[in-house]
């Protein structure tokens, strides 16, 4: 068989100003006078990893910080914001996923964001698309490394019983197109509205609107 691996939430829905924003009430909440823009919002996705961004930011600074206490308190403003504000699925996905289970195709989520912010997006997007519509779901909880480490594509691959070369990835940073590349993946770079400037060479394609044709089209090649 042949699979589809979505590399994050904001692969499948545009959540990365929502995040922005979470960050920004997170700091407001631990009475930290920062404020990322928009603009330093951008060159921190280069990197994966919010409660790094926290921590090398504050470093940065020459600030003491709880990183992990103010990222949890980022993750939970970020589902929060979603069970109230909600969210749409992104240009092509709806499309792309249900003309891949048409050809037989399995789909996968496959990110290394917290089990808690998975259920809260999957969530936000039903009942146009649910848990029930992926073959497979792992989380940060499903391996030891995050990406840019290709641990979680790895155990996509052994939990579907798949080879790296009957996949097809769709990452919207360019962590995560590293991670897919690492395990052999042909990856499609589905950039967000934070992440269109980045450099993302290292994808086979890149696309604005996914295209259930970019996926077969990697998968013939």
């Amino acid at each position: 068989m042949t699979s589809l691996l979505f590399g994050s939430i904001s692969s499948l829905a545009d959540t990365s100003e929502l995040q922005r924003w979470a960050f920004n009430k997170a700091f407001a909440d631990h009475g930290l006078d920062w404020s990322w823009d928009r603009e330093d919002y951008r060159a921190m996705l280069e990197g994966n990893g919010g409660a790094d961004r926290v921590r090398a930011y504050a470093e940065q600074r020459g600030e003491q910080v709880d990183a992990e206490a103010v990222h949890a308190a980022k993750s939970v403003a970020f589902r929060e914001s979603l069970r109230t504000d909600g969210v749409e699925p992104r240009p092509g996905v709806l499309e792309t996923i249900t003309a891949a289970k048409s050809l037989g195709m399995r789909v996968g989520l496959v990110t290394t964001t917290s089990p808690d912010n998975v259920a809260a997006l999957l969530e936000a997007l039903s009942p146009a698309l649910g848990r029930d519509d992926f073959d497979v779901v792992l989380d940060t909880t499903s391996v030891e490394t995050t990406k840019p480490d290709p641990a979680v594509y790895a155990k996509a691959l052994a939990e579907l019983g798949e080879e790296a070369g009957a996949c097809v990835a769709v990452e919207d940073n360019v962590g995560g197109v590293a991670a897919a590349k690492g395990a052999g993946i042909a990856c499609i770079a589905f950039p967000n509205a934070n992440t269109a400037a980045h450099d993302f060479a290292e994808a086979d394609t890149r696309v604005d609107t996914l295209d259930p044709a970019a996926v077969t089209a990697l998968l013939e090649a």
